[in-house]
């Protein structure tokens, strides 16, 4: 018999403690690893997703019930306890039985401590028998929040928006596919992508992007392997919408892994144009080369480049230079779960490593050109104070408003985009026009 939807969720959650491996990136590993169908697959997503995004109130709960607070329990107990407190407590389709049953078999096959699995058994029993659970009166507790990341949010945002956001930052968003129009229509991949057995719906307003649901592993899919689209958050492809990339433009993406900026310019300008499309990691080249051939994409070049370093070479080149510069990545906790527990010490120099790139890849814009900065991030000091303090020491650069499709509309050239506001990913765009 094979591993088990929870016991890969369980050994996720152990990677993430003890080696500090990121949930979705060693689920996708492990589930393909494991071999688990489409059902199995997307329970132990659920499963490991649900835990770390009610961490810190399934260890309330925990601390409520348990004689032992969950601080001092093996790594291995206090995981099996969160995933069977997680299943009656969120997952109705879950019998009672399979929740607790299941937690006290993987209790006793990963626990060093013999009285483990009585442990389990009696907390998550005794979870069950209650007729009404209390709640922590903490918004922090209650969304599973770090106090100092409800601190950063609650600068930008009223009270009752920094709870929406918590909230919507717990939600399950549908994967986003974003049609490659050089190879296909929304209309024909969309009837291609139900006949594959998912869940399509168009997205309500950002033409060519399709909401799936159901998805299992999508790089099975003919219409992926074929490149007749990509998974990008409509937040990024928006960023490129912004850019407004047209046909016969030279474009330097300069912080481009995976790609999908890049994908999305160079489809945007019909591949008539070039795209240097640039990462700091070689081993990344290959990625962006291998998403532009299956996309059918020509006229792009990938390349090594460290974007914080001048290249003469590049200098008055490009009529449009993107740069999505590294970032604390808090606007896509939703997508990323286990982002929310970073140190927020390491955090306090991204912005000027930030203010460094954008200094220099501004002068590879042309005049007249554009250069657009953005981030998958919602801290002020990431975003707005970044692009200030660049144009106070950049003259030649100005805001340049533009318009995007839906609720964000008409801005005056700096948007902040939010999971509750707008169903996206959180995100920063600004668009600067140089002189």
């Amino acid at each position: 018999m094979g591993t088990s939807a929870r016991e890969v969720a369980l050994q996720c959650l152990l990677a993430g403690e003890k080696q500090g491996a990121w949930s979705d990136g060693y689920l996708r590993s492990a589930i393909r690893k494991a071999g688990l169908d489409h059902r199995d697959a997307a329970l132990c997503t659920r499963l490991a997703f649900g835990v770390l995004q009610n961490r810190m109130l399934l260890d309330w709960h925990i601390a409520r019930l348990s004689t032992t607070p969950p601080e001092k329990l093996e790594s291995a107990v206090g995981d099996c306890l969160r995933l069977g407190l997680y299943q009656l407590m969120a997952l109705d389709r879950v019998p009672v039985h399979a929740a607790v049953n299941e937690s006290v078999a993987l209790a006793k096959k990963y626990a060093r401590n013999p009285r483990a699995a009585a442990l389990v058994n009696a907390v998550l029993r005794a979870f069950d028998r209650e007729e009404g659970h209390p709640q922590p009166e903490e918004p922090e507790i209650r969304y599973s929040h770090p106090r100092w990341l409800v601190k950063e949010f609650s600068r930008t945002l009223p009270g009752l928006e920094v709870e929406a956001l918590l909230a919507a930052n717990n939600a399950q968003p549908p994967t986003q596919a974003q049609v490659n129009t050089l190879k296909t229509t929304q209309e024909a991949l969309r009837s291609e992508l139900t006949q594959a057995g998912l869940s399509v719906a168009a997205h309500p307003w950002l033409p060519n992007c399709l909401e799936l649901e159901s998805t299992g592993n999508l790089e099975e899919l003919s219409a992926f392997r074929e490149g007749r689209f990509y998974v990008q958050d409509a937040a990024a492809r928006l960023a490129v919408l912004a850019a407004e990339a047209k046909p016969g433009m030279d474009i330097l993406d300069a912080c481009a892994a995976p790609g999908g900026k890049s994908f999305a310019a160079a489809i945007a300008a019909e591949c008539k144009g070039t795209i240097l499309s640039c990462d700091i990691h070689p081993h990344k080249k290959a990625l962006i080369e291998k998403g532009a051939a299956r996309l059918g994409i020509t006229g792009l070049t990938a390349a090594v480049m460290d974007g914080k370093v001048f290249d003469p070479a590049l200098e008055n080149r490009f009529d449009l230079v993107i740069a999505d510069v590294p970032c604390s990545g808090l606007g896509i906790i939703r997508k990323k779960p286990d982002i929310r527990y970073k140190d927020p010490e390491p955090l306090k120099g991204l912005p000027q490593v930030q203010r460094d790139i954008l200094s220099n890849v501004a002068r590879y814009v042309r005049p007249g050109g554009t250069l657009l900065y953005a981030t998958c991030t919602l801290l002020k000091r990431e975003n707005e104070d970044v692009v200030e303090c660049f144009l106070k020491e950049n003259l030649d650069f100005s805001l340049e408003p533009f318009a995007l499709p839906g609720p964000v509309g008409e801005t005056e050239g700096m948007v902040t985009l939010w999971p509750h506001r707008h169903g996206t990913d959180g995100f920063f765009i600004a668009r600067l026009h140089r002189r």
